[in-house]
């Protein structure tokens, strides 16, 4: 068998076209005989002045190496191919086919545009009217080439000659706009001719200036202007450069977008649209002035992930007259996206869609959005047919309802499209139980809507923010099922650029100065160990150091912060805390009446993150700091020990919660405490009949301090419960996503009536990790999946399962059955990994790359 090398890729991104990096890490995948490792590689990179060689390289690493030849410069484009060598190879492989990589703009002197925005004056706060800008230019010479690089004061799409350019939407998304704005860069060749031509954009409000947060929320956060600042590039084929961009030449005007806003949603006035406006030609006489505003070209940052876009398109099961007489679309799948119609009607005639994600009494039930009103309306042109969507907007549903259809058949013209960032698939699951499976596709779609350029915490209400605690949890299970490195990573810059002075990480990124009972911002365990525990996350899932590095001084100040909060005695107290936020036994209206004592489960979290931090120095070969926080791990884990252990390993917080933090976080002074504290662990279980008896903090460990403490069948026992409170009551009530409360439905079918009622919120998803682990068997066991663990633990009744990653070196995945008390396992390792298989009953067993069959007889 030939060994194949795959194109390269660079960094974490999936499209190389206008990246920051001038020295982007290389990383590729190889596939040979079972067995086969490499030893060496040589990478070669040809640029318009010529072909680097880097010669061989003796290495057997093949994820994020450094890059080998000349730094690139701005705009410039290089062909990267790799080759390799087995060990003992005398000849390489073939080299691979070439990767296409290709700067954006990466000093600021190279933006010679201005930001401009209409000049007419606007009230502020909302409703006021997107504008559109446009501008006309001739091109002297034939097109040979040309890039658009683009970013906005709000929400951009841009037109070129009438043509929509790219497919993203939302951009640039949502950074830490004053410190942090994205631009994307597009190949736009075949847009532009000789001649004349037109570009034009369309503006919106979005995070920018619309209205955000709960509580009312919070509008020119960051600007009350709206504003463009595109740079076109054109390369003749003379190798003359022509740059246009946005100045005082451009016009502006308004277009058929009466109003737009991502918790209010979008009237779009077909009547006003302005036929040809991004054509060369228009007649913009009537046009107003634009005007410069301020942008900083230092703070102009290339995208580190993939844009958002539409990734599916979802189709009506149903369609019914309510109660009422409205006209109600059940999709089957509770999602986040916009809903595209075809229509045909009288001109000024308007359709009026509402979105929800649940329905009562027979009723759209939008309650649960507080004050987003989540409508759209499209007023018709009296076209024959006429097809649109919302451009700037975006809603959490499941149901929609209509008014004033004119069309034809609602169920033949109307369809869901999913928006999310659009990262790379790689993981799956799944097993002999119809009931888990839909669990698992929960979780798959909770992330999916939550993963909207950052990661928010619901997608339907008026809140849809970065909370800190949310990913923090649930990262594991995130970094398993979608390459969400780069979009991750951008994040948590975000993160540093929002953590205050004293190392305070705001419990959601970017910050959104709210009206509430907790204001200002304070230290919060599980949320501002986000800054620690994540970055370790993408490090351990991905192998890159990198993050960690980036991260690296953020992590030390909030490590720093709680150790001077928690003093000589170590114990992190006298502070408010969330604690374990949503504990199933408090009370509705104050989620943070947890069973569980707050100030243990910050200690625990102040134990756990300083260990991290530890580790973390290691990797950067930090020796000092190393040292000093390993130390200050052990020393917050005894003081923890004293305060919140007694001597027989029950614990001052007899909560499923106590137990599992304890466990996992490895804080008891001794086995013995610890193997009773897990006796008792399970015994909490069981008398709470398999019901979750945990929150945020506790439900992503509960299963794994079962599983350490040898009673995997409690473990299974919660996973499959199916009343209240568990993971499979939301199925049995019809959930497709991942809920925020555990009772977010009623058993009667009524919606919980506490003001905080999300039937999308990832957080409680975190178990799919131990799903992926555990039941399935596939884990990391170094960094990247270098080499992998293979420990199935069967359980539950299941007669088989499987699961399947996509890893950074190739595609591992494990499938196991059990026949008559005999458990068969097949596992794909990829190439350039090794593995562990541990099955039950049997020795560890070291394997290398390739397919391996196993079997052994299972004791009952």
């Amino acid at each position: 068998m030939p060994v194949l090398v795959q194109p390269a890729t660079f960094e974490h991104h999936l499209q190389a076209l206008g990246i920051g990096e001038a020295t982007p890490r290389i990383s590729w995948k190889t596939t040979a005989e079972p067995g086969w490792a490499q030893e060496g590689y040589e990478v070669s990179v040809t640029t318009g002045s010529g072909t680097h060689r880097s010669g061989r390289i003796a290495s057997a690493q093949s994820v994020l190496v450094p890059w080998t030849a000349p730094a690139l410069t701005s705009a410039e484009r290089a062909e990267v191919s790799v080759r390799v060598w087995g060990l003992g190879d005398q000849a390489p492989s073939e080299w691979s086919q070439p990767a296409v990589v290709e700067c954006g703009l990466l000093d600021p002197q190279d933006w010679t545009a201005a930001a401009v925005s209409p000049s007419w004056d606007e009230d502020t706060g909302e409703d006021r009217r997107p504008p559109l800008l446009r501008r006309g230019f001739s091109l002297d010479h034939p097109v040979k080439s040309a890039r658009l690089y683009v970013t906005a004061h709000g929400l951009y799409e841009v037109e070129i000659n009438g043509l929509r350019v790219g497919d993203d939407a939302l951009s640039p998304g949502w950074t830490v706009y004053g410190q942090r704005l994205r631009y994307y860069t597009y190949d736009v060749t075949q847009y532009l001719s000789r001649g004349d031509n037109a570009m034009g954009a369309w503006l919106s409000d979005g995070w920018y200036r619309g209205r955000i947060g709960f509580a009312g929320g919070r509008s020119d956060l960051y600007g009350e202007k709206l504003a463009l600042l595109a740079q076109l590039h054109v390369m003749h084929d003379d190798g003359s450069v022509t740059v246009i961009g946005t100045d005082d030449a451009w016009k502006a005007g308004f277009g058929p977008i009466v109003r737009s806003g991502l918790y209010k949603g979008e009237h779009y006035d077909a009547r006003l649209f302005p036929s040809g406006w991004s054509s060369p030609g228009f007649d913009d006489t009537g046009w107003g002035s634009v005007i410069a505003v301020e942008r900083d070209p230092k703070t102009l940052v290339a995208p580190e992930g993939p844009p958002i876009r539409c990734t599916d398109e979802v189709h009506p099961v149903s369609v019914w007259t309510s109660p009422s007489g409205k006209t109600l679309i059940d999709f089957g799948q509770n999602l986040v996206g916009k809903l595209q119609i075809k229509v045909k009607g009288k001109a000024g005639s308007t359709v009026v869609i509402r979105h929800a994600e649940v329905l009562q009494d027979g009723e759209l039930y939008t309650r649960p959005l507080r004050h987003a009103e989540a409508t759209d309306l499209y007023t018709l042109s009296g076209a024959s047919l006429e097809t649109w969507e919302p451009k700037f907007t975006i809603h959490g549903f499941r149901y929609a309802e209509i008014t004033g259809w004119t069309g034809d058949d609602v169920a033949q013209n109307v369809v869901a499209r999913v928006y999310h960032t659009d990262m790379e698939r790689t993981g799956w699951f799944e097993s002999s139980n119809p009931d888990l499976n839909r669990l698992h596709d929960n979780v798959l779609w909770s992330m999916k809507g939550n993963f909207v350029d950052i990661p928010t915490d619901c997608p339907q209400r008026d809140e849809r923010l970065g909370w800190t605690g949310d990913i923090q949890v649930f990262a594991p299970t995130a970094s398993f099922l979608y390459d969400c490195s780069g979009m991750l990573s951008s994040w948590l810059k975000d993160v540093a650029a929002e953590q205050l002075p004293d190392g305070t990480v705001p419990w959601f990124v970017p910050v959104v100065p709210v009206d509430d009972p907790w204001s200002p911002t304070q230290p919060s365990a599980v949320w501002g160990d986000v800054a620690v525990l994540t970055p370790w996350v993408l490090y351990e899932r991905f192998n890159d150091p990198g993050i960690l590095a980036a991260q690296y001084e953020s992590a030390k100040r909030w490590v720093d912060l709680i150790d001077r909060l928690a003093g000589e005695t170590r114990i992190w107290s006298g502070s408010f805390q969330f604690g374990d936020w949503l504990d199933p036994a408090a009370p509705p209206e104050d989620p943070t009446q947890a069973v569980t004592d707050p100030h243990l489960v910050a200690t625990a979290y102040f134990a756990w993150s300083a260990r991290h931090l530890a580790r973390t120095a290691a990797v950067l070969g930090k020796r000092d700091d190393e040292l000093h926080y390993l130390a200050l791990s052990r020393a917050v884990a005894d003081a923890f020990s004293r305060q919140y252990i007694h001597p027989d390993g029950t614990m001052t917080s007899d909560a499923q919660t106590a137990y599992a933090l304890a466990i996992v976080f490895d804080l008891f002074p001794d086995a013995d405490s610890k193997a009773r504290a897990g006796s008792r662990l399970a015994e909490l279980v069981r008398a709470n009949g398999n019901r979750i008896g945990t929150g945020f903090a506790g439900t992503p460990v509960v299963s794994d301090a079962l599983t350490l403490s040898g009673d995997i069948d409690a473990a299974y026992g919660l996973l499959l419960e199916k009343e209240c409170p568990s993971w499979l009551y939301a199925v049995g009530q019809g959930g497709t996503t991942i809920w925020e409360r555990w009772d977010s439905m009623l058993p009667d079918g009524s919606i919980n009536p506490g003001e905080m009622t999300s039937f999308n919120h990832y957080a409680l998803g975190a178990v799919a990790d131990w799903i992926h682990r555990v039941v399935a068997g596939l884990a990391p066991l170094e960094p990247g999946y270098r080499k992998i663990l293979v420990r199935p633990q069967p359980g539950g009744g299941l007669s088989w399962a499987s699961a399947r990653h996509e890893t950074p070196y190739g595609t591992a995945s494990v499938q196991w059955k059990i026949d008559d008390g005999h458990l068969s396992a097949v596992v794909d390792i990829p190439t350039g990994t090794t593995a562990r298989v541990e099955l039950p009953g049997q020795e560890p067993l070291e394997v290398g790359s390739g397919c391996h069959e196993f079997g052994v007889q299972l004791v009952r």
